[in-house]
């Protein structure tokens, strides 16, 4: 293959690659700050998050991630962009069963009362304004990270953590990382794509 395809090497993205979960996914809804972005992908990509979505219809589409924040995370997912929210969604419903938004509303559960062990996606919206109405609208429901302080809200990069850490920890006690599910769909391309990229 390549001249630097050793055999650690090989085995590395194999092994990762074998971890990728692919029914389960995350969406940024119009995520101001890149770097915010950044770590969650670096977050994403250790616990097996293949498929990151930015969707920003209220502002530009982002050139590039912070590489401090993210380590260089970015170029080993799958990162799709989406400037509509119901071709974002559309998209989605061909993937995943189960649609989630961050949202603090009457009906809104906790993230530790959501069934990880099911094919999902997560919505999270921006720093200041959370995810959007119509958003919220077209998801199957909506959740929230249980907390008891005077400030009834989180970083985005910090909510994703715990709230993927949870799906790793469901995911993880249902075998999902044992290979009980099948591989992720682009994992011979992904293969190929991660040979000939260097790991710093």
């Amino acid at each position: 293959m390549v001249e630097f395809m050793t055999p650690e090497r090989k085995y590395k993205i194999e092994t990762v690659l074998l971890n990728r979960q692919p029914h389960l996914a995350l969406v940024m809804e119009n995520v101001h700050d890149h770097h915010n972005i950044s770590a969650v992908m670096r977050t994403c990509d250790a616990v097996g998050i293949q498929d990151i979505y930015v969707l920003n219809t209220k502002i530009p589409r982002h050139e590039y991630f912070g590489v401090k924040s993210s380590s260089s995370a970015a170029k080993w997912l799958t990162v799709h962009h989406f400037d509509d929210t119901e071709k974002c969604f559309h998209h989605l419903r061909e993937r995943y069963e189960n649609i989630y938004a961050t949202h603090l509303g009457e009906n809104a559960q906790s993230v530790y009362d959501i069934d990880f062990s099911k094919s999902i996606a997560l919505v999270f919206g921006n720093e200041h304004e959370g995810v959007t109405k119509e958003a919220v609208a077209l998801s199957d429901g909506c959740f929230i990270i249980p907390q008891v302080g005077m400030i009834q809200s989180l970083n985005i990069s910090v909510a994703c953590a715990i709230t993927i850490y949870e799906a790793y920890r469901q995911k993880k006690l249902a075998g999902h990382y044992d290979q009980t599910v099948p591989l992720h769909p682009a994992y011979n391309l992904l293969a190929e794509q991660w040979a000939l990229k260097k790991t710093k």
